[in-house]
């Protein structure tokens, strides 16, 4: 399927129209472990506020009374989440994945600056989680980088963080601002894939200009502008949409999710890919059998979806601000289909931006379809390693 793609402790009391990005992760599954390459003493506790508290292994536990809080040790740490953590409430619910020399939370005083920051964007029906295993390998990679991954409004454990309408690709962008403000976090890198590509691209479009600092982003297998969601008798994300939306509420495995889709002909590793937004409900009686729902808001992401395909953001591309550099990847063998008018402007606009201190870049990604992080993460990670090297050298210089 073509897909289109943290709570702060409260949120801003007034409209953030034209928020500075230099301002200021896939939640976890409940009741699961996981353990990383190494022991780190530090770790930081997220609480169900969204805010980030940073403790020694030496000491006593912080209490963040009333919230239950999921202790999320750092990437190269072994990571334990509570089973019974509360969702988060705010803004957006994200995850925060720290390089084993970050020293770093925003609590931290303000004139303590914040590590060299990456923030992740999923795409349509999707979640901070598809990119978990693929931030932990870069922070591994680039110790002093911290990456933000964040459930979307209506997507993970943000669909349970109300929002009002309109549910577009602004509205989006404008939830990420709001979040990385109340962090204090000046990323210097926005990943976006699909519809998450044009939400940072987005982002940049609503941030003040000039920006403080450079700021590079990445546009994963999306275009500024329409959408070509595939050939015949391929997955449409639409017709997905429509078809979930038409499933009962709850279901009684996520089996039954991949059978009935199937057999509508959507394929099966995208019917597979949809049942892991099935979660487990509480039983809600002694014989209650198991079921599951889904932890999405369908309606919402049908909103977000039509702006998606109806926002154009050609002009940031063609007019790109000083000081950020777009990169485009073009997924090989993507069902998103490419058309040589976009691939002309993105090379007329690479041109243009060299002339006026911006930057806009093509890359083509070998060897994968549309999921660009689970086709070819090998390939993927070493296109996007050259973007956190040049900018680990820029900051040494600063």
């Amino acid at each position: 399927m073509a897909a289109a793609g943290a709570p702060p402790p409260r949120a801003f009391s007034a409209e953030l129209r034209r928020a500075p990005l230099s301002a200021g992760l896939a939640p976890p599954r409940q009741g699961t472990r996981a353990r990383a390459s190494w022991p780190l003493p530090r770790q930081e506790t997220v609480c169900s506020r969204g805010q980030l508290i940073s403790t020694m292994s030496s000491s006593r536990s912080l209490a963040c009374s009333p919230c239950r809080c999921a202790q999320v040790a750092l990437a190269d740490a072994e990571i334990a989440y509570q089973p019974e953590a509360e969702k988060h409430a705010g803004v957006l619910a994200y995850e925060l994945v720290q390089g084993n020399l970050v020293q770093w939370n925003s609590f931290m005083d303000k004139s303590i600056p914040d590590p060299p920051t990456a923030v992740l964007l999923h795409g349509i029906l999707g979640s901070g989680k598809n990119w978990g295993s693929f931030a932990k390998r870069l922070a591994q990679e680039f110790p002093m980088w911290q990456f933000l991954l964040v459930d979307l409004r209506c997507h993970g454990d943000s669909a349970s963080i109300k929002k009002r309408g309109p549910h577009t690709v602004a509205s989006t962008a404008f939830d990420v601002l709001k979040l990385i403000g109340q962090l204090r976090l000046s990323p210097r890198v926005l990943v976006g894939h699909s519809f998450g590509g044009k939400v940072a691209l987005s982002m940049v479009d609503q941030a003040a200009k000039p920006l403080a600092r450079p700021v590079r982003v990445w546009v994963l297998d999306a275009t500024p502008g329409k959408v070509r969601s595939g050939l015949d008798g391929e997955d449409h994300p639409a017709e997905l949409i429509d078809f979930l939306r038409r499933m009962p509420v709850q279901v009684n495995s996520k089996q039954e999710v991949v059978d009935a889709l199937v057999k509508a002909k959507f394929s099966v590793d995208v019917a597979r890919w949809v049942a892991t937004n099935l979660r487990r409900s509480s039983p809600s009686g002694p014989r209650s059998s198991t079921s599951y729902s889904w932890i999405f808001n369908l309606n919402g992401i049908s909103e977000m979806y039509k702006s998606y395909e109806d926002t154009n953001l050609w002009r940031i591309v063609e007019n790109v601000p000083r000081g950020v550099h777009i990169n485009f990847l073009k997924a090989e063998r993507s069902l998103h289909r490419w058309a040589l008018e976009d691939l002309q402007r993105i090379h007329t606009a690479e041109e243009v931006a060299a002339d006026e201190a911006g930057g806009v870049e093509m890359h083509v990604l070998e060897d994968a379809g549309h999921w660009v992080h689970a086709d070819n993460p090998d390939g993927l990670f070493r296109i996007l390693s050259s973007t956190f090297r040049i900018e680990t050298s820029l900051r040494g210089r600063e």
